[in-house]
């Protein structure tokens, strides 16, 4: 990376296309990779400026130049004829998103994948089934109800938990009718309900 001209740095792009200022991308590939290195591969480099809680982890090459690196390895060199797709930009913005897979199955194993609860392999592919539909119900509330709560809409599930799902409410019966009386002093007790008003308000599946 050292040798790499300021020239080379291009500015990268979200996966919408849109220019991600801040951050920037370049081509290691023929500068970093000696004899044997496969063919076909390439390596990309990806580097911001670290944020705070990075600091203490920066090596001294990064310490020296006040940049963060995180540097990949790939075989896809372009995608058919969809034109674009051999730039270093695409490709960076393409195993980004494969990031979030692994995200998604971090937060899998907070909703319980981590724990198998048998020695059964049937019980294991229940429990397992159970914990994927649990993470999906998560992640589709977030998406369709609290996409506009700051705090909610990209929450961790043990976040979710505390603040939404462990509601501190009583249910009471009146008339015949059951009300769900929620403490009004619970800091999401709003968010509770407009989550609630949104899931009533969507149009059931034909």
């Amino acid at each position: 990376m050292a040798r790499l001209p300021e020239a080379a740095w291009e500015t990268s792009l979200r996966q919408d296309g849109e220019v991600q200022e801040g951050y920037c991308v370049a081509e290691l590939t023929g500068l970093n990779t000696r004899d044997g290195w496969p063919e076909g591969m390439r390596l990309t480099v990806r580097r911001v400026r670290p944020s705070r809680r990075h600091l203490k982890q920066l090596t001294a090459f990064e310490q020296k130049t006040g940049w963060r690196y995180s540097v990949t390895a790939t075989n896809i060199r372009h995608m058919g004829h969809i034109a674009g797709t051999h730039q270093v930009q695409f490709l960076d913005a393409l195993h980004r998103g494969h990031a979030e897979v692994e995200d998604r199955v971090r937060t899998n194993k907070a909703t319980g994948l981590a724990n198998l609860p048998s020695k059964s392999w049937e019980k294991n592919a229940s429990w397992v089934l159970t914990a994927n539909l649990a993470a999906d119900l998560d992640a589709w509330l977030r998406l369709l109800t609290l996409h506009d709560q700051a705090d909610l809409c990209d929450a961790e599930p043990d976040a979710m938990r505390f603040r939404l799902y462990h509601l501190p409410a009583r249910l009471a019966h009146h008339a015949r009718r059951r009300h769900l009386r929620i403490e009004r002093t619970w800091p999401w007790a709003q968010a509770f309900t407009t989550s609630w008003k949104r899931i009533n308000d969507l149009t059931a599946a034909t």
